[in-house]
């Protein structure tokens, strides 16, 4: 089998199309390279949505920490805390006892039996335990930046007129944004990275469709060989990772493109003697 043929067979066989079975024997370069290329789709999906849906949570969770209403500060308080103070591995496990194993043994809540068997996939536990780690460091972050939001600016966009949700969407929020997006990027790329957790975290691969991980413990298992797999999963992660920074670069330049010398192209001068 050709390399071409096999990018063809199993170049999306994570999603469900392609081959159903994976190689057994004769394991070759290409099919690890494209097998775990294949699955790093998932760790895509889980980076690319727990972050979209995690922003928009830290947001208001950042807003409801630097209110004066005690009924939105302290739920706030004790959901950055909860989520921050204990690891994520633990926080996928405890997902998997209540998501996974009490719905097998059955749950009653007035009599009726609560389904969540598509809790118990991981498209769905494993990405909601992700928004909501996220979402709590992001928000400590943005609770900073809010804080960190120069009073002038403040008082000029009263001065104007602005109250409310005019002065936080003209005013607060893209300046909160601009002073937390170098530390958003890191909590960005702490989350990509994160999402190999997912295979430790007993959330079923449905049919095989598993992460970049799972098809690497299967060839490092499958040729008692770790020296291949693993490099090739760390070297997507790299690539993945440059990408991300790219990505929120761009963004950052857009934030703050109306700061002098914001728009020079950054260069690489290496220091040679110091």
């Amino acid at each position: 089998m050709t390399c071409a043929q096999t990018i063809l067979d199993y170049g999306l066989r994570s999603l469900g199309i392609g081959e159903r079975l994976l190689p057994r024997t004769d394991f070759t370069l290409c099919q690890q390279v494209t097998l775990i290329g294949s699955g790093l789709i998932w760790n895509l999906y889980f980076a690319f949505f727990a972050l979209l849906f995690g922003f928009f949570l830290a947001t208001a969770l950042a807003l409801a920490k630097t209110s004066t209403n005690p009924w939105l500060r302290k739920p706030a308080d004790g959901f950055i805390f909860l989520f921050r103070g204990s690891p994520l591995f633990i926080q996928f496990f405890l997902a998997y006892e209540a998501l996974v194993l009490l719905p097998r043994s059955g749950i009653e809540i007035f009599g009726m039996t609560v389904a969540t068997s598509w809790l118990a996939k991981a498209w769905a536990g494993a990405l909601i335990v992700l928004m909501l780690n996220t979402a709590a460091y992001s928000a400590q972050i943005f609770h900073g930046a809010l804080m960190a939001v120069p009073k002038g600016d403040i008082e000029a966009a009263e001065a104007y007129g602005m109250t409310g949700w005019t002065k936080f969407r003209r005013v607060l929020w893209p300046t909160m944004l601009r002073l937390a997006w170098p530390s958003y990027t890191n909590e960005a790329i702490f989350l990509f990275h994160a999402t190999t957790l997912v295979f430790f975290s007993g959330f079923p691969a449905f049919q095989q469709r598993g992460d970049s991980l799972y098809y690497a413990s299967y060839f490092a298992g499958q040729t008692f060989n770790p020296f291949v797999a693993y490099p090739i999963v760390a070297g997507y992660f790299i690539v993945s990772t440059l990408a991300l920074i790219g990505l929120f670069g761009i963004v950052n330049r857009r934030l703050n493109r109306h700061l002098p010398g914001a728009a020079g192209r950054i260069k690489y001068r290496p220091q040679v003697i110091r």
